[in-house]
């Protein structure tokens, strides 16, 4: 953790001086609540001036081309291979999110927690596509119309945002993330998943990454995801 103040300042917002000038005027805020003189900021606390949200330098999000076997945890007590095995070792890594050990695609690994609960709280409803091979072949109109429409999973409804063919399965977009949610839908309109790709997280494409790959998100690329409050120009507002 570290003080307040000098987040502020190595955020280029003020000095830790005028900092303190603005922490003892009640603009600061951490997490929601007023922040206070000697306070201390953890990896994933938001913290804003005048309602802004300050967003920490030494926080970074990467796209990863999450392979099959791969486990979307931190660490794992047998020893297996995890998500995190293949990047960078920065304090607070963890995978925004899952995707199931046998499943593929595009993962999203942050050390920021605003970017985390952005793309994983239901009431953000943040769209995820998917293209699914079954081993029934291709789905029928009368199955992706009750993807649509919905189905009855053992914890609650489900329904695809959109859902269409492709050849041996389909792509199907949901604005939600249950566990191993697609493939009992799928299964629900009696077809069985034999590999699942994500493609895409709200507008961030995986693109060309290969199995194994990763790359760090530039700033266009976060704003796709909804992350639109880069380093808020305030140097002219609070270091005058």
């Amino acid at each position: 953790m570290e003080r307040l103040q000098k987040v502020l300042a190595q955020a280029g917002v003020a000095s830790r001086r005028k900092a303190e000038a603005l922490i003892v005027a009640g603009r600061v805020t951490i997490n929601g609540q007023p922040a206070k003189l000697g306070a201390k900021v953890a990896a994933g606390d938001e913290v804003r001036i005048d309602g802004q949200r300050i967003k920490r330098p030494d926080t970074v999000t990467y796209a990863y081309y999450k392979p099959v076997g791969e486990l979307c945890t931190v660490s794992d007590e047998r020893g297996r291979r995890t998500v995190l095995d293949s990047l960078p070792r920065l304090a607070g890594l963890h995978p925004v999110g899952r995707l199931d050990q046998d499943s593929e695609g595009l993962l999203l690994i942050t050390n920021d927690g605003w970017l985390t609960q952005r793309l994983t709280h239901p009431r953000f409803g943040q769209e995820k596509e998917y293209r699914v091979w079954c081993a029934e072949g291709t789905l029928s109109a009368q199955a992706l119309k009750q993807l649509r429409q919905g189905v009855v999973l053992d914890d609650g409804p489900a329904a695809a945002l959109r859902a269409w063919s492709a050849p041996g399965g389909c792509i199907v977009v949901l604005g939600e993330g249950r566990k191993r949610q697609l493939k009992r839908m799928l299964a629900a309109v009696g077809f069985s998943v034999v590999r699942l790709k994500r493609t895409r997280i709200a507008g961030l494409k995986l693109g060309n990454l290969a199995p194994g790959q990763y790359r760090e998100l530039a700033p266009l690329e976060l704003a796709s995801l909804g992350y639109t409050e880069h380093m808020f120009s305030l140097r002219s507002d609070h270091q005058q």
